[in-house]
């Protein structure tokens, strides 16, 4: 059966799962880690709970994906690399070019490395990963997903910022989202689950992780996103500030003695979020075992439901109504005392969680109540798949 690949490069790491396609059944996984650096860490997850593990150098990405290939026929995993008909690639930034994933081009290529400015940490990487694949298996189907087409259905009521419109109309200076492809799964996933048709519901989605955002889906579309023109904006992270006045800014950059905005972005990037409110660590689960003897961690705690919260409601307004509100990622599968902080501080909406059911951490299922009029959901998150069969369907349209 063929077999297809889904890819997530960052600047210095491969993640990727091989599938079995059209089954969707996994049947390896693994991540190259540290590539350009020292004892490069390769790792591959398969069969019946087997796992290959080997540190040496790997100098850059195209190297990476060599030694992969190779050592997935080493393993029998796969015979050779023809048994491998496709390869998704996860690309974060797709500005206004990208409405939907794209068969993978040269010009393609080109395109996502010039909306590098919109994701500089994440397009070059991505674009590295493309590349090299292309370059050991040139023939098949190769496909970008990105993680902002989601969001392209926004109106411009939504997506527009309240600043000259010659800025958005010059300089493409607009909100784009982040996680696209999570919320995309989460929310068709759940309308699976309620047994109900996609475009009857009204659903938000929350990818609750280190990075985190939330998203109005009405109709199975993406209407309204709390990341903004970069994924720093929204509810509070585990180092992000999210949302905060842009006249804080100079007041702070004069304060701290900094000479140029990118180290107030820096901060704002990497030191703020939980970690900067608590002082003790960006880690959800460091802070919920210090939150009875540490007030600072507690108030971080606070801080992040009340966020969150306060996206929910706004978003309830924007559909003029929800119908079910998922939680998913890192925090949003494993956080219960989280999840039931969020819920209960809402309940004026009719949504009403059952203790017993959502005493569970990454478990699918429905947490609220029986008569909650909003049902909550709890989704793990699968990008992997949503990646896979992008690839599925370009190859049908061939």
């Amino acid at each position: 059966m063929p077999k297809t690949m889904s890819i997530n490069a960052g600047s210095s790491s491969l993640k990727w799962k091989l599938y079995e396609m059209p089954a969707e059944e996994v049947i390896a996984s693994g991540i190259v880690e540290r590539i350009g650096l020292n004892d490069s860490i390769f790792t591959i997850k398969y069969g019946d709970g087997e796992k290959f593990e080997q540190v040496l150098d790997i100098e850059d990405h195209a190297i990476a994906v060599e030694l992969l290939l190779k050592q997935l026929i080493e393993l029998s995993i796969i015979q050779d690399f023809n048994d491998i008909s496709g390869v998704g690639h996860r690309v974060v930034a797709g500005g206004e070019i990208f409405q939907d994933s794209a068969l993978v081009t040269e010009e393609v290529i080109q395109q996502i490395e010039d909306l590098s400015e919109f994701a500089p940490l994440h397009n070059p990487a991505n674009a590295t990963g493309i590349k090299a694949f292309r370059e050991i298996l040139p023939d098949i189907t190769s496909v970008a997903v990105f993680d902002t087409s989601f969001h392209q259905t926004m109106p411009k009521v939504n997506y527009l910022y309240s600043i000259p419109m010659e800025y958005y109309e010059k300089y493409n200076a607009r909100k784009y989202g982040a996680h696209g492809i999570s919320h995309q799964y989460v929310s068709e996933r759940a309308a699976e689950m309620l047994g109900r048709p996609l475009e009857e519901l009204k659903i938000i989605t929350c990818h609750l992780g280190n990075g985190a955002s939330i998203t109005a889906v009405d109709g199975g579309k993406s209407v309204d996103t709390s990341m903004g023109f970069t994924p720093l904006a929204g509810v509070t992270m585990g180092t992000r500030s999210g949302d905060i006045d842009a006249s804080l800014l100079p007041f702070l950059m004069e304060k701290l003695g900094l000479n140029t905005i990118d180290e107030m972005i820096y901060i704002l990037n990497n030191k703020s979020g939980l970690k900067g409110l608590s002082g003790v660590s960006s880690d959800m689960r460091d802070l919920e075992d210090v939150e009875d003897t540490n007030e600072k961690a507690a108030i971080a705690l606070r801080i992040f439901a009340n966020r969150v919260q306060k996206y929910i409601g706004s978003y309830i307004a924007t559909m003029n109504g929800c119908d079910a509100i998922v939680f998913t990622a890192g925090i949003g599968e494993n956080g219960v005392e989280t999840r039931k902080e969020i819920i209960d501080g809402i309940t004026t909406f009719g949504v009403e969680l059952d203790d017993e059911r959502n005493n569970v951490r990454g478990k699918e299922r429905i947490i609220s109540t029986d008569d909650s009029k909003v049902k909550v959901l709890l989704i793990p998150t699968d990008e992997e798949v949503m990646i896979a069969r992008e690839v599925e369907r370009f190859k049908n349209q061939k």
